[in-house]
């Protein structure tokens, strides 16, 4: 066969997306964990909500390679986990009387400092997540949520774009039959 149809696929540890999850649902553990009854319905959905909108980046990325649509789709599930949970906060916030910081106030934006350092983790916000008080680490929380949607939303028109140049995985599949064909018929040619 002159070439595949099967594209390069997975690759979702490197996505900054991906990595913003996975910051997310551990920060959502410890929050759970430090400031919500075990008993409370709330932990499991919020827990699984993070857990979902980690790990939907990963499967869209595996099944990226046979089917374009299926990345699509799950790409877009987890966004919209990550949604639900940054209502589950702000929930949290309101039911309590607490503050949601601004966008633009000096908080929200040390934290968008912090997420943009080079090899962001957990760890970077490990110390805040741990320690600070209930509002302040569901404030992080949310402002981290706000940047994987972001990545998420820039990551849903890239794939869009994506399909529209490339097509879908019946397209490759024609377009590396007709190569195929051609290259076929060249070599017959050609003796």
């Amino acid at each position: 066969m002159v070439d595949g149809f099967i594209p390069a696929h997975g690759g979702y540890q490197d996505l900054l997306s991906y990595r913003k999850a996975v910051i997310v649902f551990d920060a959502t553990v410890e929050f759970c964990r430090r400031f919500l009854s075990r008993r409370d319905r709330t932990v499991d959905q919020m827990i699984q909500a993070a857990r979902s909108g980690k790990q939907n980046i990963v499967e869209g990325s595996m099944a990226s390679g046979t089917s374009k649509e299926t990345e699509i789709k799950l790409t877009n599930v987890a966004r919209s986990s990550l949604e639900e949970l940054l209502a589950d906060y702000q929930d949290f916030l309101r039911k309590r009387g607490q503050p949601l910081w601004a966008k633009d106030s000096r908080e929200a934006r040390f934290v968008r400092k912090l997420g943009a350092e080079r090899g962001e983790s957990y760890e970077t916000y490990r110390a805040f997540v741990e320690t600070r008080p209930a509002e302040v680490v569901a404030n992080i929380i949310i402002c981290l949520i706000h940047q994987a949607n972001y990545l998420l939303d820039r990551q849903l028109r890239h794939l869009e774009q994506a399909f529209l140049r490339e097509g879908g995985m019946r397209e490759r599949m024609t377009r590396a039959r007709l190569r195929e064909r051609s290259a076929r018929r060249s070599t017959r040619r050609d003796r």
